[in-house]
């Protein structure tokens, strides 16, 4: 992993706040309202802060990361029309720059040059894959999404001689859409044969440990393996606004005390009550798998009475694994 590019000190775990991707940390206050005072000042690690270095930045009131598709001049650009459900596509799509062509110099991050996080809008399905790009700076990569209905893309790079950033865009798929609620609050997953336990609450305003427990057949795994550079990636997204934070795990492979397992510790720092969906990524035999958890945060917002509505149609089944990467 480049040093350059590593998130910051990982003496007592990783603390990040939400809108941040990748090294870049921003305050989101509560949906629909402006950041709340007391947290107008947060502690965030800096793209370009060496391992065991801290970085402060002054957290700004503006739209937070990977809820636009334009920042500091770089844009997301889908290629990409038309998706259909449960048929495998070619996703493709370009970076532009402040000069309006297609951004072809990208610094490795986490052993890529660029994420992408593509999640539907109940939360149901979540795709973690790393695109391919062509000298001309096109971006592709073979996606499936299983149903029909509307999607978040998340492209998740630092350019060369830039700071890193989070840009989203919406996809659509058509067909006949049924939307899901989100998925209840758990704090066990199981996804081929693996039981993943979360332990830590969420609380808002708060460095937040969660420590995530991998075991299969009742034995607890200990012999994790590194993907992309670390024994576990947690992607947590708010529900509603879809607001994006990749984190990663305190420690990393090689450094003489992070164990393979069976517990990969974060911490992270949300800056609103609500709920969350948290998505972990692990890597064992060969193969990444990937546990999806909703959690929650402080108390719910309260919502006024209202009169009975008919029952909705029936939610659609949750996705299996798809062929285009580890899936949710």
């Amino acid at each position: 992993m480049n040093a350059a590019v590593k998130l910051g000190s990982y003496a007592l775990g990783l603390a990040v706040v939400f809108g941040g991707a990748l090294g870049v940390g921003r305050a989101i206050g509560p949906v629909g309202a402006p950041p709340a005072e007391d947290h107008a000042a947060m502690t965030a690690p800096s793209a370009g802060a060496a391992h065991g270095e801290h970085a402060t930045e002054q957290a700004r009131d503006d739209t937070p990361g990977g809820l636009q598709v334009s920042e500091n001049g770089y844009t997301l650009n889908p290629l990409t029309t038309t998706i259909k459900p449960g048929e495998p596509a070619d996703f493709r799509f370009t970076v532009t720059g402040p000069d309006g062509r297609a951004v072809t110099g990208y610094q490795v991050q986490h052993d890529r040059k660029l994420h992408l996080i593509v999640a539907s809008r109940d939360l149901r399905t979540f795709r973690h894959v790393h695109p391919e790009m062509a000298p001309d700076g096109v971006w592709s990569v073979r996606l499936t999404l299983p149903d029909a209905g509307p999607y978040r893309a998340f492209a998740d790079f630092a350019p060369t001689g830039g700071e890193a950033l989070t840009l989203g865009t919406d996809l659509s798929v058509a067909g006949d859409y049924r939307p899901g609620a989100l998925p209840e609050q758990s704090r066990t997953a199981k996804v081929d044969g693996y039981e993943v336990t979360l332990a830590g609450d969420l609380t808002p305003g708060k460095s937040s440990r969660l420590t995530l427990t991998v075991s299969k057949d009742g034995e607890p795994v200990t012999d994790l393996q590194p993907y992309l550079g670390a024994y576990g990636h947690l992607v947590a997204l708010r529900a509603r606004d879809l607001a994006y934070l990749h984190v990663h795990p305190d420690g990393e492979p090689g450094d003489g005390r992070t164990r393979p397992g069976p517990e990969i510790v974060f911490h992270a720092e949300v800056p609103s009550t609500g709920d969350y969906r948290l998505f972990l990524d692990f890597q064992h035999k060969g193969e990444v798998r990937t546990a999806g958890f909703t959690l929650g945060a402080g108390e719910r917002p309260q919502t006024p009475a209202a009169e009975p509505e008919p029952e909705p149609e029936p939610a659609s089944t949750p996705s299996k694994h798809g062929d285009d990467g580890h899936s949710h």
